[in-house]
C-alpha cells in the first residue's frame, strides 16, 4: 500500500491532487497546529485574467490550536460571497454549471468546522474525477505523543500497513530514507506537474485552485492533469532547471 499525508487544504491546486491520487490511501493531517496564511482556509482563482486570493473566515483561528479544532464562522455570508465571485468570474467557462454546483454543495453544507468542509471538497472533487481515494483523518488514528515529525509519519504509515510513503519534493529535507527502510517502507517524492490548459487569459496562470482546472476542462481532461505526477525515489534525481 502506498500512503500520502498532507494537511487538509481548501480546494487545493492540482499538485495536491497529484499527491492524493498517486496514493492508495490519503491521510489528512488534522491533529497538527493550524498555519495562518497557509492554504488550509484559502486559495486562488482566476478573476479578470489574474490570480485572485479567496479566504474563508474562521472562528478563533490560532497557530496554537489544532486544525481539527478550527471552526468556521457560523455566518455563511462569506461563503455566499465566494460563490457570487465564482459565478461572476467563471460563468462563461465551459464546465461552469457542474463545477459551480459541486462547490456550492460544499460551501452551503451545514459544516461547522474547517476540516470537515475541506475534506468534503476533496471527496466531491475525487468523485467528479471518477477516482475516489480513501481519506483518513490522522486524528482518528492512535497517536504516540512522543513521536514528532518524521517519527509520526512513520507511525501513521505503520498503522495503515503502508509499504511506500510519498511526500512532496519540497519536504525532502525533512525525511531520511534509512529511517523508513528500517520499518520496511520505501520513501518516494513527488514533483508537481503544472501543465498548461486552456484558460480565459492572455497568459497561462499556473498553480490556481482545482476549481479553475475543473471549470476549464472536461472531467477526463482534468483527470489526466491530476495523473501527471512525476514520482521519484530520490530527490537528487530531479532537475530543478527543468
Amino acid at each position: 500500500m502506498r500512503v500520502a499525508i498532507m494537511q487538509p487544504y481548501l480546494f487545493p491546486y492540482v499538485g495536491y491532487f497529484q499527491l492524493l491520487h498517486c496514493a492508495d490511501a490519503f491521510v489528512a493531517l488534522d491533529d497538527v497546529a493550524f498555519i495562518k496564511r497557509g492554504w488550509i482556509n484559502r486559495n486562488r482563482i482566476l478573476v479578470n485574467r489574474a490570480a485572485h486570493l479567496f479566504t474563508l473566515p474562521l472562528a478563533g483561528s490560532s497557530q496554537h490550536r489544532l486544525i481539527k479544532d478550527i471552526d468556521l464562522l457560523p455566518d455563511d455570508r462569506a461563503r455566499r460571497k465566494l460563490l457570487a465571485t465564482l459565478q461572476q468570474a467563471y460563468h462563461r467557462a465551459p464546465y461552469f454549471e457542474p463545477v459551480f454546483g459541486l462547490v456550492a454543495q460544499v460551501l452551503l453544507a451545514p459544516h461547522t468546522d474547517l476540516t470537515t468542509l475541506a475534506l468534503d471538497g476533496l471527496e466531491r472533487v475525487n468523485a467528479y474525477l471518477g477516482r475516489p481515494v480513501p481519506l483518513v483523518r490522522s486524528s482518528a488514528l492512535a497517536k504516540d505523543e512522543r513521536a514528532t515529525g518524521q517519527e509520526r509519519i512513520i507511525d501513521i504509515c505503520r498503522q495503515l500497513g503502508a509499504r511506500e510513503y510519498v511526500n512532496m519534493l519540497g519536504g525532502a529535507a525533512l525525511y531520511t530514507a534509512p529511517a523508513f527502510w528500517r520499518q520496511g517502507i520505501q520513501l518516494r517524492f513527488l514533483r508537481p506537474t503544472l501543465a498548461p490548459y486552456p484558460q480565459r487569459s492572455s497568459a497561462f496562470v499556473p498553480g490556481l485552485s482545482i476549481i479553475d482546472v475543473l471549470m476549464h476542462n472536461a472531467p477526463a481532461a482534468a483527470r489526466a492533469l491530476v495523473l501527471q505526477a512525476d514520482l521519484r525515489e530520490e530527490p537528487a534525481a530531479y532537475s530543478y532547471a527543468a
